[in-house]
């Protein structure tokens, strides 16, 4: 994904729909992962009709979010596909203005968080398929901090650039020819405040 733009804000409720549909944003997640995947491919993924599936990714494509890609293969019927950005970031002070925007990131943030929680059940559900080693190195843990606003602000930002150090790396260990042994990782944070 060199070149791209990273970590893009999406701003405009029209978009955060579009992508806050569930098999829109399953079909970004599995862009995510392949980096470059036909609707075929795509659909094997999330047991969908192939022509469903292109459907839903020309409406990501109207807006901005994936573009075709180079083809991968000789084959000059297929359409490959790829994200715009390597990421998309969503923040709330972009959808307070209006009730009906504040809905929109209400119901998209929701949507975002079950389908994280899905995937965490799915790994619980095959956890014994996977070897001793990947067990010990995978991770759930709660911590509850005593923080001001800029505080956490601030963390968060650290814990990104840490992602994104480690992403960099194993992008540049990969393109090196260093496939061996790596696993596709998801790691997920929430970092909210409270009151009992």
């Amino acid at each position: 994904m060199t070149g791209q733009e990273r970590d893009r804000r999406i701003t405009d409720v029209g978009t955060l729909k579009a992508l806050a549909h569930p098999l829109r944003s399953a079909l970004y997640r599995g862009l995510t992962i392949a980096r470059v995947a036909t609707a075929s491919q795509l659909a094997e993924q999330v047991d969908e009709a192939v022509s469903l599936v292109s459907y839903h990714l020309r409406k990501l494509a109207e807006h901005g979010l994936i573009e075709e890609a180079e083809p991968q293969s000789a084959d000059g019927r297929e359409r490959w596909w790829q994200r715009t950005s390597d990421g998309l970031r969503v923040h709330d002070a972009d959808f307070r203005d209006a009730p009906e925007k504040a809905a929109a990131h209400t119901a998209a943030s929701r949507l975002f968080f079950e389908q994280r929680a899905q995937m965490y059940r799915r790994f619980l559900g095959e956890r014994a398929h996977w070897s001793a080693e990947w067990n010990a190195a995978a991770e759930s843990s709660e911590t509850n901090l005593r923080l001001t606003a800029p505080e956490l602000a601030e963390l968060n930002r650290e814990m990104l650039a840490l992602l994104r150090r480690y992403d960099e790396q194993g992008r540049a260990a990969e393109a090196a020819g260093g496939a061996e042994g790596r696993e596709n990782v998801q790691v997920h944070t929430y970092a909210f405040p409270f009151r009992f």
